[in-house]
């Protein structure tokens, strides 16, 4: 049975990193409409934005991807706003569609909601078990209060909701800033900048001893639509691919992918963030069939031809314009 078959689909943040990936798999599904909210018309931190996008859209299921969400530097400039607009989108939306009596609400969690010490892998059970990092905690215990949020309206009201936790993600099309980016596109961005200015040495955030693990975006992408279609469960259920790699070692592998070959060196000054992340994706695997296909080389690589195609096509506007 496919839960999407002639459904009105709303997915927020359709338009961003993750979202317009969710989006080409949609279309291929037999969803009867797929709606994307732009934000320039509905602010979905505000309850009547909220309200007035489900009179339009009317839909049947809602996929709620949009987040403010960025890098260890963001998360200490902005851990105000990532705390009330996380929580505030997702609580709006959350009682929209209870009010409204949709199908299924699919909320898109976050690695940052486990607990700082954390035994990994990560399995579910133990997102309870302790406070979050503290420069992504903000962002990691609005998002872990939304999943409490789905599982106690699915207790009271009968709302089937989901929780999906996805590891870091990368991949073309991701956020490149160096202020505000994740990990991968910041050191793809140094390394290869470094490549073409002739530079001898790159510095890097942190001691480069933490570990992280990443999930392709188009990995990711195929996971939420394959649950939004078939799984119905109020457990939260993570996305990953088991993998884990020290930081250090991803900036190496990312340096010879990127053809840069001084030396690296590490600006302990800055944060490391929580010491260990690596995901128990069992439960996706035995739920709904869901393993991560691709793999971080490879990932890595499609995700460094994009950008060098990406900020080539920018210098070259730059320069003729």
């Amino acid at each position: 049975m496919s839960d999407l078959k002639d459904q009105r689909v709303v997915v927020t943040g359709g338009a961003g990193f993750l979202g317009r990936q969710v989006c080409r798999r949609l279309e291929t599904m037999p969803v009867k409409e797929v709606c994307v909210p732009r934000s320039s018309e509905f602010d979905l931190t505000h309850a009547d934005d909220v309200s007035r996008l489900f009179d339009r859209a009317k839909p049947d299921v809602v996929i709620h991807l949009a987040a403010d969400v960025g890098g260890i530097g963001a998360n200490r400039v902005h851990p105000g706003r990532f705390f009330y607009a996380n929580m505030a989108m997702g609580l709006h939306l959350i009682e929209a569609s209870r009010r409204n009596n949709i199908k299924k609400f699919v909320q898109i969690g976050t690695v940052c909601s486990y607990p700082k010490f954390c035994p990994t892998p990560f399995q579910e059970s133990t997102l309870w078990d302790g406070y979050p990092e503290e420069t992504n905690a903000p962002y990691g215990v609005a998002k872990r209060a939304l999943g409490v949020m789905l599982e106690a309206y699915h207790r009271e009201y009968g709302l089937n909701g989901l929780l999906l936790i996805p590891v870091n993600l990368y991949g073309p099309g991701d956020h490149f800033d160096l202020q505000t980016s994740h990990v991968i596109p910041a050191l793809i961005r140094k390394f290869c900048e470094a490549c073409e200015q002739g530079l001898n040495e790159v510095t890097c955030w942190g001691s480069g001893q933490v570990s992280r693990e990443f999930l392709y975006v188009e990995d990711a992408a195929e996971a939420i639509v394959r649950a939004s279609d078939s799984l119905n469960t109020s457990e939260p259920v993570n996305l990953g691919t088991g993998r884990e790699i020290r930081i250090v070692d991803l900036a190496v592998m990312i340096a010879h992918l990127c053809g840069f070959s001084g030396r690296i060196g590490w600006d302990t000054t800055q944060p490391d963030g929580q010491p260990r992340r690596q995901l128990d994706t069992s439960r996706a695997e035995k739920l709904f069939a869901w393993r991560a296909e691709t793999t971080l080389e490879e990932g890595l690589r499609q995700t460094i031809s994009w950008w060098r195609q990406q900020s080539t096509t920018y210098s070259s506007a730059i320069t003729t314009g």
